[in-house]
């Protein structure tokens, strides 16, 4: 398994494909922490969010042994359109929209694999990163989710217009305001990250 960490996602799918599980564990192992973030950003629950990283993964599953899934593009962003739109579906169902809400227990940077630091630094990364993520819940929706794609999935903005169902433009322009609008955040509460 350890050869094959290094080889690029198509050919991991490929294998998978000829019925090598371990190169579908090395995808997930690869992409979970780019896809739970961003479903965990959308939904602000992390049960909830596990849910749908599972639904997100059952559904590759399905679509690669189905033989349906095309090389058009890259994995990831077909497996985040795939995560997005499951985040869709739910909000749907349950007939709201999706609203991130400021105050949960779980710190979504504690999901996420940093080096080890001293003790101080990281207290003072979960105080940066708490101040970021309620500046970002004051945000309008569509400011808030290009955010989110662009800098925690790190999608290009075609990747993101495609995802959102909007232009390159709209999702340049969504961007832009959103970061105006965190600019001014940080300068009427005096934040310095």
């Amino acid at each position: 398994m350890k050869s094959l960490t290094n080889l690029p996602d198509q050919q991991l799918i490929h294998l998978f494909m000829s019925g090598d599980a371990s190169a579908l564990e090395i995808l997930i192992v690869r992409h979970k922490d780019k896809i739970y973030t961003s479903i965990f950003l959308l939904v602000k629950d992390k049960y909830l969010a596990e849910d749908i990283f599972q639904d997100v993964f059952i559904r590759v599953i399905d679509t690669i042994r189905s033989g349906r899934y095309t090389e058009e593009g890259k994995f990831l962003p077909w497996a985040m359109r795939i995560a997005h739109n499951l985040c869709v579906d739910h909000f749907r169902k349950v007939k709201r929209t999706p609203a991130i809400k400021t105050g949960d227990d779980r710190d979504i940077f504690e999901v996420l694999n940093f080096s080890e630091d001293g003790v101080d630094r990281r207290m003072m990364q979960r105080q940066s990163h708490g101040r970021i993520r309620e500046m970002l819940d004051r945000l309008p929706e569509d400011q808030r989710e290009v955010i989110i794609l662009r800098h925690y999935a790190e999608l290009s903005f075609k990747e993101i217009a495609t995802l959102t169902d909007c232009s390159i433009n709209t999702a340049l322009g969504r961007m832009r305001y959103g970061l105006i609008n965190l600019r001014k955040m940080m300068q009427e509460k005096q934040i310095a990250l």
